[in-house]
């Protein structure tokens, strides 16, 4: 295991920047998850880490000691890519052990190596197959594996579940947090899919235009996030926002107004962007946000109402079939004062006020 830290880490290329002034501190053993829309610099950060590209300024440092000049192989670092990257003519087995031949490691290790692996991984019976004789999630763990029988002091995965089925993904998605369970190894993650970020991190950090916008453990950022992109990035479907202005108790805008908790009492006056999560609005007969039904979503026992109002499209829960739901239909929602947050309508920097 190692901790790894980015210091001031800047990355372009030509006259695009791609990372900018990223700090970010990962502990040894922690999961980390690099999440954000495509193009904010995730990748380049795993590669900038890898040794697959050079920083343009800052420092990269794992266990401690900084990197920047090292070449990948002198950095222990395993990476898994998004595409498996395996050798079509060799064995699962041969895969597993290319690496460690290049090093010469004795056959009793190598065998050992890939052996535990193999075990870990549930790919006993498959290690004379190739891969064209496998599945997507089977290859997915070959490619684990080969990272795995190096033993790195730091994992490096770039979207590696991008390319299964939505069910395969779920089923990744466990096997890879039961391995960080049993490696207790340096794990750094990236992915667009918040879900998954979600799911799998210690700590999350989310990235916007190559930019850090917060960092913290995946359910602080879903309660308390810096800022609305933060808000609407985490959470599906993503939270409503709703344009208004602060007043006795309540914030209103155009055909809507929300109660707020008494902490924004302070802010009378001012113009904010109100933001709820479609899990805390209830779709209501009556209810402080008005508009008509332009789509249903149903899940079995609950669903999303999606309401056409004056300030956009606003989302909101309903329980049960939701068969009395009609597209065209006029409803309101409703939610707890606690639930709706308040960002500035400037900056869409989170209002941060004493609870």
């Amino acid at each position: 295991m190692a901790d790894v830290t980015l210091r001031g880490v800047h990355k372009a290329f030509g006259d695009n920047p791609i990372v900018r002034g990223v700090d970010l501190e990962i502990g040894s053993g922690e999961f980390m998850v690099l999440v954000g829309p495509s193009g904010c610099g995730k990748t380049t950060l795993l590669r900038l880490l890898a040794g697959l590209e050079q920083c343009d300024q800052g420092e990269v440092l794992i266990d401690g000691k900084v990197m920047n000049d090292a070449a990948p192989r002198e950095r222990n670092v395993g990476m898994v890519f998004q595409s498996y990257a395996l050798y079509p003519h060799m064995t699962v087995r041969e895969n597993l052990a290319f690496a460690l031949e290049l090093r010469k490691t004795p056959k009793a290790e190598l065998d050992a190596r890939v052996n535990e692996a193999a075990q870990m991984l549930e790919l006993e019976k498959l290690l004379e197959r190739r891969p064209k004789q496998l599945s997507g999630g089977q290859r997915q763990r070959v490619a684990i594996g080969r990272a795995i029988v190096r033993r790195p002091s730091v994992f490096l995965f770039d979207e590696p579940l991008s390319n299964l089925d939505a069910a395969l993904r779920v089923q990744m998605r466990g096997e890879l947090m039961r391995l960080h369970a049993r490696l207790q190894s340096t794990m750094i993650y990236v992915t667009h899919d918040q879900v998954e970020a979600m799911t799998l991190a210690t700590r999350l950090a989310v990235f916007n235009l190559g930019k850090l916008q917060q960092v913290g453990k995946p359910l602080d950022l879903y309660a308390r996030p810096a800022n609305k992109f933060v808000a609407g990035f985490l959470g599906s479907p993503g939270m409503n926002f709703l344009r208004g202005r602060v007043g006795k108790g309540a914030v209103a805008g155009d055909g809507f107004s929300l109660a707020l908790s008494p902490r924004y009492t302070a802010l009378e006056g001012r113009e904010v962007i109100a933001g709820v999560r479609p899990q805390a609005l209830t779709l209501s007969a009556q209810g402080g946000v008005r508009g008509e039904i332009e789509a249903i979503e149903r899940l079995g026992t609950e669903g999303y109402a999606y309401l056409r109002t004056k300030v956009g499209t606003v989302v909101a829960r309903f329980e049960g079939g939701g068969a009395e739901l009609k597209v065209g239909d006029a409803w309101g929602a409703a939610c707890e004062a606690a639930s709706v947050l308040l960002f500035d309508a400037a900056s869409e920097e989170a209002i941060a006020v004493q609870p």
